[in-house]
């Protein structure tokens, strides 16, 4: 049985496609075809349980051809959007199609009626239920190249603190990341894109001890994971690096303004080894990807306490 997966991004999304992926394989015993968006072949391709990726660019009617002759016995869209929609009714196999729940999400974030209550995962595996496929309850996967290195010393015990978001509302402060870290006798690593360099020098420059480096917008996705493997604690706000920590099962201290975990993005870890600080302006998310604050023009995630901050590393350790 060939089965293709449709998910065109992003990280975390993505990453939260892998226990579909395994459970297809050991499970079924299917050929497993991925389609994603060229920027994000990355998170999937040491992948074990795909057996071809086939990448998705601007003009994606070029794919459309190779896709047709592959011959799916299924298409699993875990995107369902315009672009998915017109792919599989092209490829013309039988699909099944994850349900968003966006009407969900709509009366959650501007009625405060939560009908969710549940996880983007279990949402992905209603969609393969009629397969047959089931949540084999182990956790995300992330493989990376095994000749993976950074050059920095991972045989002592570090945080890795990742400062990226998608937008800027999904952010701590410098402000708030330097008194933490001045605090801390902690080793530290920033991460984050290249678009957060700003950020980091920013933090870099209220350091007052030599504890914390900065790799900041200078590692490949691969790279920026084999820290957080081998970290001993992370923290991180709302984004894709938090569910490709939660993959290494690692302790987690996730930061929460715009978007909260009640929307279904929680880390997937062992509850002790999670903390989630949420803004206490609302236990609701303000819009559904963090664009929007309904409260100040910065970020919500702004009026996170410092002091709790500093108190959930204390209390996790490392």
């Amino acid at each position: 049985m060939k089965i293709l997966i449709i998910r065109f991004s992003s990280i975390g999304d993505v990453v939260l496609t892998s226990p579909i992926l395994r459970c297809l394989k050991k499970q079924k015993k299917c050929i497993v075809h991925y389609l994603i968006k060229r920027q994000y072949k990355e998170v999937i391709e040491n992948n074990s349980y795909i057996d071809k990726i086939h990448v998705i660019d601007q003009k994606y009617k070029q794919i459309l051809s190779d896709l047709k002759s592959e011959k799916f016995d299924f298409v699993i869209d875990l995107q369902n959007n315009f672009k998915s929609f017109i792919i599989r009714k092209l490829i013309n196999s039988k699909t099944y199609t994850v349900q968003k729940a966006n009407w969900h999400k709509f009366l959650l974030i501007y009625l405060r009626i939560d009908l969710l209550k549940n996880h983007v995962l279990d949402r992905y595996f209603k969609c393969v239920e009629s397969l047959g496929v089931y949540n084999d309850k182990e956790g995300l996967d992330f493989d990376i190249p095994s000749n993976t290195h950074i050059d920095y010393d991972v045989s002592k015990p570090f945080i890795v603190w990742n400062i990226g978001a998608s937008f800027n509302k999904k952010k701590l402060s410098s402000q708030q990341i330097a008194e933490v870290c001045n605090r801390l006798i902690n080793r530290v690593v920033i991460i984050g894109g290249v678009n957060d360099k700003e950020l980091a020098l920013s933090i870099m420059k209220s350091i007052k001890n030599n504890n914390v480096v900065n790799f900041c917008g200078h590692l490949s996705i691969s790279q920026a994971a084999y820290l957080l493997k081998e970290s001993n604690l992370v923290l991180t706000n709302d984004t894709g690096l938090m569910h490709i920590a939660a993959a290494y099962n690692k302790k987690i201290i996730s930061f929460w303004g715009c978007t909260k975990p009640i929307i279904g993005f929680t880390p997937l870890i062992d509850e002790r080894n999670s903390r989630m600080i949420l803004s206490e302006n609302s236990k609701y998310p303000c819009s559904k990807h963090g664009k929007y604050c309904r409260f100040q023009p910065d970020g919500c995630i702004k009026t996170i306490s410092i002091e709790d901050i500093y108190e959930s590393v204390i209390k996790l350790g490392v």
